[in-house]
């Protein structure tokens, strides 16, 4: 069930992405088209992560024979593979990560390192530019009377 949720967010966040880019490409002014680009991008990238979480888990929720541990956890080696009990998933920031049976936990490469740092990176930029660009266009309007 958590993978049908992971798929439908991320195509959710295709159609995010793609509404924002059709809506920068139309907007006038520099700063609100680069706003709304650059948030096109993390949200893509985002969307991104979770497709690769949501594949983690299906690999995860995987039964039969060599099921246990589960696919994504195995990458830490057979020793530490071992110990796994069970796995979580974390939205921000966004990973996969395998429970040890000691209560600690490890995160496994299911997402790119790059996701994360990236959507973060655009998000501020993207939300830098949005400001610039309210800020911007109150001192250029004139006052209503």
């Amino acid at each position: 069930m958590l993978f049908l949720g992971l798929l439908l967010a991320a195509l959710a966040g295709a159609v995010i992405a793609t509404v924002l880019t059709v809506r920068g490409f139309r907007a006038s002014g520099r700063l609100r088209t680069a706003a709304l680009l650059v948030g096109a991008g993390a949200v893509a990238l985002y969307a991104w992560g979770l497709l690769n979480v949501g594949y983690a888990v299906l690999q995860a929720e995987d039964g039969g024979a060599g099921s246990a541990p589960a696919g994504p956890c195995r990458e830490a080696g057979p020793q530490v593979a071992s110990l796994v009990v069970g796995y979580d998933v974390s939205f921000l920031p966004l990973r996969f990560e395998c429970r040890l049976t000691g209560g600690g936990a490890y995160v496994t490469s299911a997402v790119p390192g790059y996701v994360n740092q990236g959507t973060a990176g655009l998000g501020l930029v993207a939300a830098t530019c949005a400001v610039l660009a309210t800020t911007t266009a109150r001192r250029v309007r004139p006052p209503v009377a």
